[in-house]
């Protein structure tokens, strides 16, 4: 199966850049796989698309300052991507400039705090070792870790908006933006309607937006991400006479859980067509970028032809893409 069959064309200026200010107030596209219809609506309707018996999984996930800006003892500036701490004070990064980087060099973030890089890993991967309490650390020196492709800085709003309103483990560099569209009002609205929603645990990481290297997207491996799914989700998962899975992390915990009978490990489960689901029978997402691990998810579940007309009629009629864009609803 080939990468370029994956390509589409994705104007920037759909790349949403901010937020709206009611999350809620999202477009949704709904796409029906058994009645192949595409239909347009706005997020405060996706409960209209739930049944009695459904339960709804949400990824608790809370993402972290994860972004530092440190120098070299020459003047260079470094910036550091916190991915997972490893041991105490000891974290795995992706820094710039790493392959210049030798073992040893220190990054200095303020007069007292410094990072040594003890390891060189991978590409821009290394291990670091703290000097002070990381807390500290990400208090005094932490910004959000907006993606790449909003092309600003984060600003004191993102704190919040970059983060859902359900988030409780501490452990992300990115938010599950599937779930960005909820807020505590539609959460209760869905309560009410005796839907039962479940939460599990999938630290997002940069395995999540790795590139696929190879045309050939067989040979693509997935870095794993820590996954949790508690007895309580695991109950209520297994009872469920439909499954809504809020996200492709929520997807692949979901997944790697059915795969493999363990409630808490490592997903590097890579979903691409071909793919046969055992748990998700439904899917809501955001609009993701040309050729990624996520888009090749949604069309495993969907099928590649359905998602990329969907994907053109989104630009047609001028949907927001990425993470503080619209959301699909797939049926």
């Amino acid at each position: 199966m080939k990468l370029s069959d994956f390509r589409y064309e994705l104007p920037e200026d759909l790349i949403a850049q901010f937020p709206l200010g009611d999350r809620a107030a999202a477009r949704l596209m709904v796409i029906d796989r058994e009645k192949e219809t595409i239909s347009h609506h706005v997020f405060t309707q996706v409960a209209d698309f739930f049944h009695e018996g459904d339960v709804l999984v949400l990824n608790d996930t809370r993402v972290f300052k994860a972004r530092l800006q440190g120098k070299k003892c020459t003047g260079g500036q470094i910036e550091i991507l916190l991915i997972r701490e490893t041991a105490p004070g000891m974290w795995e990064a992706m820094i710039s400039h790493a392959k210049r980087m030798k073992e040893g060099t220190e990054i200095r973030l303020d007069d007292d705090m410094y990072a040594t890089v003890e390891k060189k890993i991978t590409g821009s991967k290394v291990n670091l070792q703290f000097n002070v309490n990381i807390s500290d650390v990400i208090r005094e020196h932490g910004s959000v870790p907006l993606p790449h492709y909003i092309k600003r800085e984060p600003v004191a709003s993102d704190e919040g908006n970059y983060q859902t309103v359900f988030a409780k483990q501490s452990g992300s560099i990115a938010a599950p933006t599937a779930g960005l569209h909820f807020t505590e009002e539609l959460l209760n609205g869905i309560t009410r309607q005796d839907i039962t929603i479940a939460q599990v645990t999938l630290h997002i990481g940069p395995g999540t937006f790795k590139p696929i290297r190879n045309e050939n997207i067989e040979e693509h491996i997935m870095d794993a991400e820590y996954f949790e799914i508690s007895t309580q989700a695991a109950s209520a998962i297994d009872n469920a006479k439909r499954i809504i899975a809020v996200g492709t992390s929520v997807c692949r915990a979901l997944e790697t859980y059915a795969n493999t009978g363990e409630r808490t490990g490592w997903a590097n489960l890579f979903i691409y067509p071909g793919y046969r689901f055992k748990l998700v029978s439904a899917l809501i997402t955001n609009f993701h970028l040309p050729s990624s691990t996520p888009l090749l998810l949604v069309c495993a579940f969907a099928g590649k032809k359905p998602i990329l007309a969907a994907y053109d009629q989104a630009i047609e009629q001028e949907y927001r893409f990425l993470s503080y864009g619209d959301a699909m609803m797939i049926l």
